[in-house]
């Protein structure tokens, strides 16, 4: 995955956040942004649902930001929870008849709906990482990040122990985080 690089570190970048720092707000944006639509596309398979979860998965990122702590992470693991579970939500929701609620006050500043290139998974290298997993692996991170089921829905499907999933999808992640050199 291409990233830019930030003028400082991750860990000022969290901090400028936690300060509640617009100027750290549009950065976290423009760095983390097209990694996490991609992801949001492949969950919601609608480019106009995206661009919204994409946009409620920010404004819970800068509600949410104080409750980061990077000894049980790194950022963007935190960011593609919230963008992931956020996607996994308008899915129930949609399927329930019910829209999706939105709060644009926080983000109003960043035009989420202006003509910028978003980049796909593909683009970002996703799908050739994950095909590199072993197949037990690659299942459930495609089940779970991908077509959004949870892991108790992944245990059930597979009829697997919940335990042996949750060790899958961690053993999975791992081993992207060394693929993507992070």
């Amino acid at each position: 995955m291409k990233r830019s690089n930030l003028p400082f570190s991750e860990d000022i970048l969290v901090k400028k956040l936690q300060e509640r720092e617009e100027q750290a707000f549009h950065l976290l944006y423009d760095q983390y942004s097209p990694a996490l639509y991609g992801v949001i596309l492949k969950v919601v398979r609608d480019e106009e649902t995206a661009r919204d979860v994409l946009q409620d998965s920010f404004v819970k990122i800068w509600r949410n930001i104080p409750s980061y702590d990077s000894q049980k992470g790194r950022l963007f693991t935190w960011l593609l929870n919230i963008a992931r579970n956020t996607a996994i939500d308008a899915l129930r929701t949609r399927h329930s008849g019910q829209s999706i609620q939105r709060d644009i006050d926080i983000v109003d500043s960043v035009d989420l709906h202006q003509q910028t290139y978003q980049p796909s998974v593909e683009t970002l290298d996703l799908p050739d990482k994950v095909n590199q997993l072993n197949p037990d692996r690659r299942q459930v991170i495609d089940l779970v990040y991908f077509s959004g089921y949870t892991h108790e829905e992944v245990a059930q499907k597979l009829n697997l122990p919940l335990g042996t999933v949750k060790t899958r999808v961690r053993s999975a992640l791992q081993e992207l985080k060394k693929l993507f050199g992070t």
